[in-house]
């Protein structure tokens, strides 16, 4: 742990580099503390927090920029960050005035979030970590052929043409799927796959195309996330050098973005802050992220994220995050809700 004193340098150059991206010389320093403290006596815990590694120098002549080391420290001490109140209500204000879409709320919420942080935004669509089946729908194409509708909990619709060695009626596949409904709603592929139940051929051709899809939807680890404000973190000085510009690009590029941010153990609630050489991608080093989750609390979930430099600014970033995925998770469990509600009209009407 840091003396008061020394806790008071550190955030004292983390604040002023934050805002000014210049090394902090130590004089800057001088007039940011209530106690009478001398220049000399800054000097030392300048050179104390440099020899314990929370900032360095460019050169020797040169003064302090805070590592990667000294901004955790910073995070950690941070306590109850909350977004202003004029943020808050400028975020549900405009979204009272789009309709009720999944994917406009989260394009939305990138663009808002970007615009108030100033960094790059990247917002996935939810996602369970293993699908479950809703409903199976069989309807005939042709003679041998079928067209199999796969419902997923979570709104999630999946189509899969089926081939059979012999003529089928659609009689035959509307008592197949609702055999299969009834043996296997709301179960997992590898539910699925572990239920002992007796089928004919047929059947168990469907039950095999059924987890097949399945376990795909379940290996599709990311879809294409909402992303803005890349010009807002490329316009940073950070960013002038083209080598950490290129790899960025390169990720977008290939769609690989998302699966480059979001750790493997993303799990649980509340906002993680990933900085600097803290990320798993190497190209991702100079950036720090600051993630967190909405959704379905043991359903399907997305991640929201900041991405910039690791001179951010990590109390607005963190605050930012923090409330939109909670409007997020609200949003969505109103959205599923109705969702269950008009199924069940409809279940009761049919």
């Amino acid at each position: 742990m840091l003396s008061p004193r020394a806790d008071g340098v550190l955030k004292s150059i983390i604040g002023q580099y934050i805002t000014r991206a210049v090394p902090v010389p130590s004089q800057s320093l001088t007039g940011e503390f209530e106690l009478e403290i001398s220049s000399a006596t800054i000097r030392n815990e300048v050179a104390r927090l440099e020899q314990e590694g929370y900032v360095t120098r460019p050169h020797l002549s040169a003064g302090s920029i805070p590592s990667d080391k000294g901004y955790r420290y910073y995070v950690e001490s941070l306590r109850e960050i909350e977004l202003p109140m004029p943020e808050k209500r400028l975020i549900s204000h405009i979204f009272h005035q789009v309709e009720e879409e999944l994917e406009e709320w989260l394009r939305l919420s990138a663009t808002l979030i970007a615009r108030m942080v100033g960094n790059m935004v990247v917002v996935s669509l939810p996602k369970s970590s293993n699908c479950h089946l809703k409903l199976v729908e069989l309807v005939t194409l042709q003679d041998s052929l079928a067209l199999m509708v796969l419902i997923l909990h979570g709104a999630r619709l999946r189509e899969q043409l089926v081939n059979f060695d012999q003529i089928i009626s659609q009689t035959e596949l509307s008592a197949m799927a609702e055999k299969l409904n009834g043996h296997f709603n709301g179960l997992t592929s590898q539910q699925i796959l572990a239920k002992k139940a007796e089928f004919s051929p047929l059947e168990q051709q469907m039950v095999d195309t059924v987890v097949k899809t399945m376990q795909a939807e379940d290996e599709q680890e990311y879809h294409e996330p909402y992303l803005d404000g890349l010009h807002l973190m490329l316009s940073q000085p950070e960013f002038t050098m083209s080598r950490q510009v290129q790899g960025l690009l390169e990720l977008i590029e290939h769609r690989v973005l998302l699966k480059a941010i979001v750790p493997p153990q993303q799990t649980g609630e509340g906002t993680r802050v990933i900085i600097g050489r803290e990320n798993k991608t190497e190209m991702f080093r100079d950036y720090s992220v600051v993630i967190g989750r909405y959704g379905l609390r043991g359903g399907a979930v997305g991640n929201l994220a900041v991405v910039g430099p690791t001179r951010m600014a990590y109390a607005h970033a963190i605050a930012a995050v923090n409330y939109m995925t909670s409007v997020l998770s609200e949003l969505v469990a109103e959205l599923y809700g109705k969702e269950k509600n008009e199924a069940l009209g409809q279940d009761k009407n049919g």
